[in-house]
């Protein structure tokens, strides 16, 4: 079916988004329901609830899973359980309904598998977008007392980056891009790339890395780890150094990048994350033990210096720059 201008009819929205959602938590006490324009989650005595809102915007491909994953490892840097999640989806006109069962169906599984919830949000085909739009709001809960925050961050603490950077742009690039890679890399070699997208979630790294004394953590999406790097020294008020070298990156994440010229350390890189830990060695062990890789790349500092070393090359990190995959998803094919 082709779906015209406007608010979704509610056969539409019963038998391609309602449908598909299903009900997991128990502190969920209304859900999505024609009608319905306000979802209720039961407050807990000593709990905090914490908020989290991200666009989807960069790719139209896995964007139902793509959308979960990031609010969801947003909840749980800041050491919460993620709950569920509030979907606005804005599609162009003429898009097939079986586009937006498919999303639909993306979103509920990947919730599925994080045990969150689907509150409830808005669709509409609208000619104010001209590819899928989605723009989430995550909700997780923590015990009072509990919320890791940078400002927490102090001198002297180790730096921590689990699994390899750069997993999320060289998936979308290798999806997105995949007949022109092809004419470089084998089939086997971009399949393994496109499959990197089963990295993406950092909740059981950020609950591991709570469990073993974790100060802080961000995950590192847009403008990849040195934009990461910045963004949480800035936020604790701390310089650092770090160790390029130590930087853990996938084989395919720097051939890819080195054919599109990009930097890989600039580059989205959802499924990697940054945490600040006064033992570093000992999140390291406990990340490992759950199957995790992870590696001390750095370490915090005083004053406001934010170093970056490659061997005896010493430069200064600069502020977040514009994504690197942006320059490429802009190209022509």
């Amino acid at each position: 079916m082709n779906m015209k201008t406007g608010k979704l009819p509610e056969t539409v929205l019963r038998r391609s988004v309602l449908k598909l959602v299903g009900h997991r938590r128990e502190e969920v006490l209304a859900g999505p329901a024609v009608g319905v324009d306000c979802a209720a989650v039961q407050a807990e005595e000593d709990g905090i609830f914490v908020l989290s809102s991200d666009p989807i915007t960069a790719t139209s491909m896995d964007m139902g899973s793509q959308c979960i994953h990031i609010t969801a490892n947003d909840l749980a840097a800041s050491g919460a359980e993620p709950l569920g999640v509030m979907l606005t989806v804005l599609l162009p006109p003429g898009t097939e309904e079986t586009d937006l069962r498919e999303m639909m169906q993306d979103c509920e599984q990947t919730c599925a598998s994080l045990n969150m919830e689907i509150l409830g949000g808005h669709t509409e085909i609208t000619d104010a977008v001209t590819r899928p739009v989605i723009s989430v709001t995550g909700i997780g809960k923590l015990p009072a007392g509990h919320l890791l925050a940078p400002s927490d961050i102090h001198p002297g603490e180790d730096i921590i980056v689990t699994k390899w950077i750069g997993l999320e742009a060289t998936s979308i690039l290798a999806k997105e891009r995949e007949e022109e890679l092809l004419q470089r890399f084998s089939p086997g070699f971009l399949r393994e790339a496109r499959e990197f997208d089963r990295y993406l979630s950092v909740v059981q790294d950020a609950a591991a890395a709570v469990r073993a004394g974790a100060t802080a953590m961000h995950d590192v999406t847009e403008g990849g780890i040195f934009g990461a790097l910045w963004e949480i020294a800035e936020a604790g008020g701390v310089g650092l150094e770090a160790d390029i070298r130590a930087i853990p990156i996938r084989q395919e994440t720097v051939e890819i990048c080195e054919y599109f010229r990009v930097n890989p350390y600039q580059i989205m890189s959802s499924g990697s994350l940054l945490i600040a830990a006064p033992d570093g060695t000992a999140v390291v062990n406990a990340l490992r033990g759950q199957g995790i890789e992870a590696a001390v790349i750095g370490h915090t500092t005083e004053g406001p210096a934010r170093i970056l070393r490659n061997g005896g090359e010493v430069r200064y990190l600069d502020k977040p720059q514009r994504d690197e995959l942006y320059k490429v998803l802009s190209q022509n094919v």
